[in-house]
């Protein structure tokens, strides 16, 4: 197996040699150093510089996870833009720093020149997370007539933060708008979570069941991605 691998990957990069009219001494590489050979054809010549770039970004993350945020800060001091604030707050949101991301995204509000629709939704997600559900409330209220809304998170911790000041029906209704087939999962097991807590058992025991059998044709990535999802599906199942 090991051995046509190797045969297939030398075809592809001599295949892409000739195509791209690149070096032609890389032949000796590819032949001569069979994996490493290919390898480094790979990364130096198939490999765009973007490519490069964003796996080197991706690796230097997850070493350094704060080196992105600072390199984005020194971007927004030297070239203080709209785009350049959003993703700044953006990382600040990803980091769980909510205070510091709030600060930016409101300060990216002041361009009226953008629609807002982006930083407002991501804002409700700051507010939701620092729990301030009455600025996620008033958000949800300014966003609803947006056509995007629908498509967004905004309904799911629209409704969340409804129901944690007990305004049920109007959560439910918002929640419902995640409610879509395969996808939503996790915010999907929280609505069924709700309807238990407001005593509808029977709407959340089809719901339930309805992502249970959705989980059994997952693909093995997401079965992965959702495996902590699953086994709580399955435990709130068993108890209803």
């Amino acid at each position: 197996m090991y051995y046509y691998f190797i045969i297939a990957f030398q075809a592809y990069c001599i295949y892409h040699l000739f195509k791209n009219r690149n070096s032609f001494y890389w032949i000796f590489a590819i032949i001569f150093l069979p994996l490493v050979g290919c390898i480094v054809y790979l990364v130096t010549q198939v490999l765009t510089k973007r490519d490069t770039e964003k796996i080197q970004e991706n690796l230097t993350t997850i070493i350094d996870p704060s080196k992105k945020i600072r390199d984005l800060e020194k971007k927004l001091e030297f070239t203080d833009t709209y785009e350049n604030r959003v993703n700044l707050a953006d990382a600040y949101l990803a980091s769980h720093d909510y205070a510091k991301a709030i600060l930016h995204y409101k300060k990216a509000l002041e361009d009226k020149t953008q629609s807002g629709f982006y930083v407002k939704s991501q804002l409700v997600k700051a507010y939701y997370y620092s729990k301030d559900f009455e600025e996620v409330i008033r958000l949800g209220e300014i966003l609803e007539p947006y056509k995007e809304f629908e498509k967004s998170h905004v309904p799911f911790y629209y409704g969340m933060a409804l129901a944690e000041k007990d305004r049920t029906i109007e959560a439910e209704a918002q929640l419902k708008i995640i409610d879509k087939p395969y996808s939503n999962y996790n915010e999907r097991l929280a609505f069924a979570k709700f309807l238990l807590n407001v005593e509808k058992t029977d709407a959340a025991k089809t719901l339930l069941d309805e992502l249970h059998e959705e989980m059994q044709n997952m693909t093995k990535m997401n079965q992965r991605i959702y495996k902590v999802t699953a086994v709580e599906v399955e435990k709130l199942r068993a108890k209803v």
